[in-house]
């Protein structure tokens, strides 16, 4: 499995999308940036559950840096329940505070880590509205990599199969 698996996807992406990665300070609220983000966004949901559709969880390698990525998060946050996330406690004050502790770690070493990345809160299902919260890239890397190798996404290939993705013009 490639070890990039997720970031290759970056390359496939048409001319305009690059905007999503810059510096949140040089814009405004602007309608068309936001459909932008969450296309890419959902998109990339999209393709990681495929992924986890098609192969078995435990051998993919999401980053160049999964064992540091993982290892970190386990000292940082060992008893995290990463089957089922519940965002007041991501997001509450010292939740957040020990998220961005955790996050600037890997400032230098994860390309676009702090990018708005949905993920979903119960493992067992699929992305849905009512499924889905936003975190940051760096967290999302190390829940679905905890999620890959404690086992909590084996059962993914059997419950659901992929979905076709629509092919871009």
């Amino acid at each position: 499995m490639s070890s990039n698996l997720l970031n290759n996807q970056a390359e496939k992406e048409p001319m305009g999308l690059d905007v999503l990665s810059r510096p949140a300070e040089e814009f405004e609220n602007d309608p068309q940036l936001e459909v932008m983000w969450a296309m890419k966004a959902y998109e990339h949901a999209e393709i990681y559950f495929n992924i986890l559709c098609s192969v078995d969880p435990r051998s993919l390698r999401l980053t160049p840096r999964d064992d540091k990525i993982y290892s970190t998060f386990r000292q940082e946050f060992p008893n995290l329940d990463v089957r089922v996330l519940i965002e007041d406690e991501l997001k509450s004050a010292d939740g957040k505070k020990k998220w961005r502790e955790f996050c600037e770690q890997f400032k230098e070493e994860v390309e676009d880590y702090s990018f708005g990345t949905l993920i979903r809160t119960d493992v067992s299902e699929d992305y849905s509205e009512k499924n889905s919260i936003l975190v940051t890239r760096i967290q999302f890397f190390a829940i679905e990599i905890a999620r890959n190798r404690e086992g909590h996404n084996d059962a993914i290939r059997t419950k659901f199969k992929p979905s076709r993705t629509k092919k871009k013009e």
